[in-house]
Parts: structure tokens; C-alpha cells; sequence
């Protein structure tokens, strides 16, 4: 993401919502990408595919976000504004 989507999603009021699952950001190699994600207890996690979380498993990520299976259903959870 460049710097300034970055600079503006970090400043937008109301982007993660409360009592609710978002994706914080994305980093490392192409080949093991990890995500941060604010879980919705409100503490922050680092993730990989495979990592389980109370609201599901992460199947995938990539620059955009994650995919999320809870309940036989699969979820994208997108960066917020990005």
C-alpha cells in the first residue's frame, strides 16, 4: 500500500468498527505473508494462513486482506480503506 493510503486509513475516524474483526495491515515476502489483525476483543494478533482465530481460520493472505473460514463459509476481511 502506498505510503499515502496508508497515512489516510490510519487517520480515518470510525474505519474499524467496534466489537468486530479488521485487518490492521499486511507485511513480509510474497512467499510468507503474516497479517496484524485486531480481533474483536480489541486485542491485536499476528496471523499466518492456518492461524486460527475465535471467529475463524485464516485461509489466505495477500496485499488486500485476508480470507477468514468460520462456519463451513469463507469471508474476505479487506484493509480498511485500502
Amino acid at each position: 500500500m502506498p505510503n499515502a493510503n496508508v497515512k489516510s486509513a490510519a487517520t480515518q475516524r470510525g474505519a474499524l468498527k467496534r466489537n468486530s474483526v479488521s485487518v490492521l495491515g499486511v507485511f513480509g515476502p510474497k512467499a510468507d505473508l503474516r497479517a496484524l489483525m485486531r480481533l474483536s476483543s480489541g486485542r491485536v494478533k499476528e496471523v499466518k494462513p492456518g492461524s486460527r482465530v475465535a471467529s475463524g481460520t485464516v485461509v489466505a493472505i495477500d496485499e488486500h486482506g485476508i480470507m477468514l473460514r468460520q462456519s463451513g463459509q469463507t469471508r474476505r476481511i479487506g484493509i480498511p480503506g485500502g
